[in-house]
């Protein structure tokens, strides 16, 4: 089985002395595991950064063993955020993000699509308010929307309004821009508190049934704006 394709790099693992184990999620393969020869090499691992955007030739002599990648660069993302730990962590959690809800070879255009619109996000205004919504998005891509709008009961305290979602348990506040996206928001606590909220949806509802440990680099990422 041979083919050609584009991708971005999710994760690599070092194989033996030369070689890596890389994940791609690809634009018409999906996410495919595939073995880097020589990937540990100066001339290649230069541009092996997390969430760059690859060239990829794909070979294997049979669909139950494992292929191996020849690859080029077409665009490096992640080195351009070398110098702003901020984003480099948000680069990470999100490939990785995207490396545990994706399926193995199951094409899905949309999360290229969502992966091609993420580097875009990190060079907007905002950038933390639309990384929150992209999230959404994605977990909305695989089958989990998180409807908001649907379950969200509002009061007015001192003349502002505050939306919440109300259980037997307890009442959790949720941040007026997930449900109007046209509110400025100056307090990063109102961001923190969105991905919060997000996480938590994340874990319980997707994570927890599939017996999945939550994260660590999307812990980092939050921890990181604090």
């Amino acid at each position: 089985m041979n083919w050609i394709d584009t991708g971005f790099l999710l994760s690599k693992n070092r194989y033996n002395e030369n070689s890596l184990i890389a994940e791609i999620f690809t634009k018409q393969h999906g996410k495919i595991v595939g073995i880097i020869f020589g990937g540990t090499s100066k001339k290649i691992k230069s541009y092996l950064e997390i969430g760059n955007h690859l060239h990829v030739n794909f070979y294997s002599k049979s669909p139950n063993k494992i292929g191996y990648f020849k690859i080029e660069i077409l665009k490096v993302f992640s080195p351009l955020y070398f110098d702003n730990s901020q984003k480099l962590s948000c680069i990470i959690s999100s490939m990785n993000l995207i490396r545990i809800l994706t399926a193995e070879a199951q094409s899905n255009k949309r999360i290229y699509e969502l992966l091609l619109e993420f580097f875009k996000i990190l060079n907007s205004d905002n950038w933390i308010k639309n990384y929150i919504f992209w999230e959404l998005e994605i977990l909305k891509t695989i089958g989990y929307d998180l409807e908001l709008k649907k379950m969200v009961d509002k009061e007015t305290i001192n003349n502002q309004i505050q939306y919440y979602v109300k259980s037997s348990i307890e009442k959790k506040i949720v941040p007026n821009f997930l449900i109007d996206r046209n509110e400025e928001i100056e307090d990063l606590n109102n961001l923190l508190k969105g991905l919060k909220l997000v996480g938590d949806y994340l874990e319980k509802t997707i994570l927890k049934p599939n017996n999945l440990n939550y994260p660590i680099t999307r812990s980092q990422f939050v921890n990181s704006l604090k």
